[in-house]
């Protein structure tokens, strides 16, 4: 690891603890020819079309139980009561339709990824899936389907894959031809313009125990602005601004800095405040395989699943598949739901996660011959209706699956688009998994989104430096 000038070795150790929080938003590129053939006119005129939605997916469902796509609400749904906050969503008096158990899992084997089955037969007492009804009820504002139409026509994959063209706020490539393709709607799906919540962390080991952080947590993408349309050709990609709560050791250390669109230009720059000698300093370059702290469940490039440069890899559009996947998870992250009954030895309480079949985009991601990382291979699972990774199967140099994740998204009514909730790293070799982004029992610091006093302003060195937000 590179540590810039001004770096002490205690920040250099903090900073890859705040990196699995923060270093999640916009891309990195990977390697890939200089561009990649555009969609023709004909092809993208399918788009919004009565057998295609406007972000490419299938509109129609299938006998096995994926949803017809309806796409009718936009923002609210009946039933909503507030403009903001936690809402139960429209689902939440269905019961599930089925159990998937280790003792039928095999019934359902084709629809399952190979991390659902690993967690099914290594906890058959505690890990079981329960799938409800499938819907796509929801869809993205007006405006998000306008930049995806323009993009099928415009966008690019260039400088080596260390960056794209096209206009930013909705997926580049509504109809991808390759890998590189792929992971960059992967990177780049609509959602919120900026967020702040205080989050908890909770790292569950083998024998019970936990371990818990806090975070005063808080992102702003320029280019997803409601208002404004930028480019994935403009210098930032995102910003991000981190403050520990606890554990009380790192009470008050702060991070904050932003990410490039293009990382041929630019790469991230990042700043921390140390309380002990109240100095705010430029950070280490962090990422890829740095594994988060304290646990070291995860690495800096799982958040979302995955995150940042994939650049490592050789990826791979396997293609579309019908999967049992987290969906619609309003109740994952329920207010009224105390971390004593959602965080449960070996994994979260199942009765909790509500799974759908939807069909999904896999992309795989193969270690370069040569270049490090802990994953020699990666398998992402992307929604097609939103390009959001879902689910992730991580595999170690010799080929065994290692490690799974998944996040419980929700459609936010204040952002008018699905938003990262609760995110869960299982780490199947030490039988332990860390829960994260968790603001169940936060109150009124639940999820804030779209706001328009979040500027520029709050993401700066000098902003580290400041109490609180």
């Amino acid at each position: 690891m590179k540590v810039r000038s001004g770096s002490t070795a205690e920040g250099a150790v903090k900073v890859k603890r705040m990196l699995g929080a923060w270093v999640l938003i916009g891309g990195l590129g990977m390697a890939a020819p200089a561009a990649m053939a555009k969609v023709p006119a004909e092809k993208a005129a399918e788009l919004d079309s009565p057998n295609t939605t406007c972000m490419g997916a299938e509109r129609a469902g299938s006998q096995s139980g994926v949803a017809e796509y309806s796409g009718k609400y936009v923002g609210t749904w009946p039933g909503l009561k507030k403009p903001y906050g936690y809402e139960p969503g429209p689902y939440a008096d269905e019961k599930p339709q089925l159990k998937i158990t280790a003792e039928n899992m095999d019934q359902y084997a084709d629809k399952l990824t190979e991390g659902q089955k690993a967690l099914l037969k290594k906890y058959p007492k505690t890990y079981w899936m329960n799938v409800y009804p499938s819907h796509r009820d929801f869809r993205n504002a007006d405006w998000v389907c306008d930049v995806v139409k323009k993009n099928a026509t415009t966008a690019e994959v260039i400088h080596d894959g260390l960056g794209i063209t096209g206009t930013s706020g909705g997926i580049p490539f509504p109809f991808p031809q390759s890998g590189a393709e792929a992971i960059w709607n992967i990177i780049n799906p609509h959602r919120a313009h900026n967020e702040q919540a205080i989050v908890d962390i909770a790292d569950v080991y083998a024998n019970g125990s936990i371990a818990w952080g806090r975070q005063r947590f808080m992102t702003l993408d320029p280019g997803k602005n409601p208002t404004k349309r930028g480019t994935y050709q403009d210098d930032i990609g995102a910003y991000f601004y981190t403050r520990y709560v606890l554990p009380e050791r790192d009470r008050g250390f702060t991070a904050v800095g932003f990410q490039p669109n293009d990382f041929k230009k630019a790469s991230t720059q990042a700043w921390q405040y140390l309380p002990g000698i109240r100095r705010v300093r430029q950070a280490p370059e962090v990422g890829f395989d740095y594994p988060v702290p304290p646990a070291g469940l995860r690495t800096v490039d799982d958040d979302y699943v995955f995150n940042g440069s994939p650049e490592r890899y050789t990826w791979k559009l396997v293609g579309k598949k019908e999967i049992y996947v987290p969906y619609h998870n309003f109740k994952t992250n329920d207010t009224s739901i105390k971390y004593a009954d959602l965080i449960k030895p070996n994994t979260v309480n199942p009765e909790y996660v509500r799974y759908e079949l939807h069909r999904v985009w896999i992309v795989e991601g193969t270690l370069k011959p040569g270049v490090r990382h802990i994953y020699g291979k990666r398998v992402l699972f992307a929604d097609e209706d939103t390009w959001m990774a879902t689910w992730a199967d991580n595999y170690d140099a010799r080929g065994q699956l290692w490690r799974t994740a998944f996040v419980a998204y929700f459609y936010s009514q204040e952002s008018k688009a699905f938003h990262r909730g609760a995110s869960f790293y299982h780490d199947l070799a030490a039988n332990a998994y860390e829960a994260g982004y968790l603001t169940n029992e936060r109150g009124e610091n639940w999820w804030r989104l779209n706001q328009a006093d979040v500027t520029p302003a709050m993401f700066t060195p000098e902003a580290a430096a400041r109490p609180s937000h």
